[in-house]
C-alpha cells in the first residue's frame, strides 16, 4: 500500500465528522467510522448501497433526479457549498447535520466526498434558547405590568384621595341649601364620593393581586443562571461590537431563586450596558460573581459614558430613564425581584469609566434540592 493510501485510510478511521465517497450513480464507495457512529449503519451495511438510504424524506427521493441533473447540465446546488441538511439514523430517527461536498476523480471515475458534521446539540441548543426567551417575554410582560400597576395605583390613590376631600366639602357647602339646586348637588356630590370610593377600592385589590404572585423558586447554581442570561441578553447585538469579559467563582454558594426572574434582571443589565456603550470608543462588558459571605454577589461592568448624580440617584424608582422612548420602569423591575428574593442591587461608577450594577442574593438553605 502506497503512502498516500496509509494517509488516506488513517484520515478516514481517525476523523471526528463523517467521511464517505461515493460514485456518480450515488452508491456508496467509502465509509469512515466516524459515519457508523452517526448514523448506526456498519461499513458493511452501507457500502455498496445508494447514499439515499441515509437520507429521510423528501431528500431521499429527490437525490438521485439531482445526480442525474447535474451530470446532465454541470448545475451546482451543494457541491462546494455546503448546507444543513437531515440524515436518517438505521433505527428511523434523523438529526440535523452540516454537509460539505466536493468533487474529484479516481482511476478515471468522477467520485464525490461528502464529511457529514453532526449540528444536533447545537439546534437543540438554539431552540432551548428560543424557548427560554419566550419564557421570559412572557415573565417580563407579566412583571412589566404588575410592577406599572403597582405604580399607578400608588399615583393615583393621591387625587382619588383628594376628589372625597374636595367633595365632602362641597357637601357641608350644599348641606343647608333647602332649594331644588341644593337637593341635585347634594345628590351629585353622594355619587362622586360612591364613584371615588369604587375607583380606591379596584386599586387596592389591584395591588393586592399584584402583592400575592409568588416567585417559583428551587435550589440553583447562579452561575449556570448568569451564563444563559448572557447569552440571551447578547442575542441581537452582535453588531455592537462589544467585547465580553467574564470571571464566574467556583467559590459561589447555591442560591433559592426564581431563575426565569433573576434572567429577567441579568439580561435587562446586560442589555442596557450594551445600549449604553453604542456611543462609545472603547465598549468592554465585564460580568463577574463572587462570594461575600453568606451571599452570592454579581457584577455587570461596562465602559459606557456613565450616569449623572441627580439620575444616578432615582433611578431605581419607576418612571425614571434615560432612554429617549423607555418607559422607566426596567430597573425598577429588576429592584423589585431582587428585593422580593431577600437581595439588595445597587449602582457604583467605574473608576475607568462606565457604571457597574450590582446586586447580591443570600445563600440557599442547607439540605435542600439543586435543580
Amino acid at each position: 500500500m502506497q503512502n498516500s493510501d496509509v494517509l488516506f485510510w488513517a484520515l478516514i478511521a481517525t476523523a471526528v465528522d463523517g467521511i464517505m465517497v461515493i460514485d456518480e450513480r450515488g452508491l456508496i464507495k467509502v465509509y469512515s467510522d466516524s459515519c457508523e457512529r452517526l448514523f448506526g449503519y456498519s461499513a458493511e451495511e452501507a457500502v455498496g448501497q445508494n447514499v439515499k438510504l441515509l437520507m429521510p424524506s423528501p431528500y431521499h427521493g429527490q437525490h438521485d433526479d439531482y445526480l442525474a441533473h447535474y451530470r446532465a447540465t454541470g448545475e451546482r446546488k451543494i457541491i462546494g457549498i455546503g448546507r444543513e441538511v437531515v440524515g436518517r439514523r438505521k433505527n428511523g430517527t434523523t438529526f440535523a447535520m452540516y454537509l460539505s461536498v466536493g468533487e474529484g476523480e479516481l482511476g478515471g471515475e468522477r467520485i464525490f466526498i461528502g464529511i457529514v458534521h453532526d449540528i444536533s446539540e447545537r439546534k437543540a441548543n438554539e431552540h432551548r434558547i428560543q424557548e427560554l426567551q419566550k419564557e421570559l417575554l412572557h415573565a417580563t410582560r407579566l412583571t412589566a405590568t404588575g410592577q406599572l400597576s403597582a405604580a399607578l395605583a400608588h399615583e393615583l390613590n393621591q387625587p382619588l384621595t383628594a376628589i372625597l376631600s374636595y367633595t365632602g366639602i362641597l357637601e357641608e357647602l350644599v348641606a343647608q341649601d333647602s332649594g331644588p339646586n341644593g337637593a341635585m348637588l347634594r345628590n351629585t356630590a353622594a355619587r362622586i364620593i360612591e364613584q371615588t370610593s369604587r375607583a380606591g377600592e379596584i386599586i387596592r385589590r389591584l395591588r393586592g393581586f399584584v402583592a400575592k404572585r409568588e416567585p417559583d423558586r428551587s435550589v440553583q447554581d447562579m452561575n449556570i443562571a448568569i451564563q444563559e442570561s448572557i447569552a440571551l441578553g447578547f442575542v441581537g447585538a452582535a453588531h455592537s461590537s462589544v467585547r465580553l469579559h467574564t470571571e464566574l467563582s467556583k467559590n459561589l454558594p447555591l442560591v433559592s431563586i426564581d431563575k426565569i426572574q433573576i434572567q429577567q434582571v441579568m439580561i435587562n443589565l446586560v442589555r442596557n450596558a450594551v445600549e449604553a456603550m453604542q456611543e462609545s470608543p472603547k465598549r468592554s462588558l465585564t460580568v463577574t460573581t463572587e462570594r461575600d459571605g453568606a451571599f452570592a454577589v454579581v457584577s455587570v461592568t461596562d465602559t459606557g459614558p456613565g450616569l449623572a448624580p441627580e439620575v444616578a440617584a432615582s433611578l431605581f424608582k419607576p418612571f425614571v430613564t434615560t432612554k429617549e422612548n423607555g418607559l422607566g420602569i426596567g430597573l425598577s423591575i429588576c429592584r423589585t425581584i431582587i428585593e422580593s428574593h431577600g437581595g439588595k442591587i445597587w449602582m457604583e461608577a467605574n473608576e475607568g469609566g462606565g457604571t457597574i450594577f450590582r446586586f447580591r442574593l443570600p445563600a440557599a438553605e442547607e439540605n435542600s434540592d439543586v435543580h
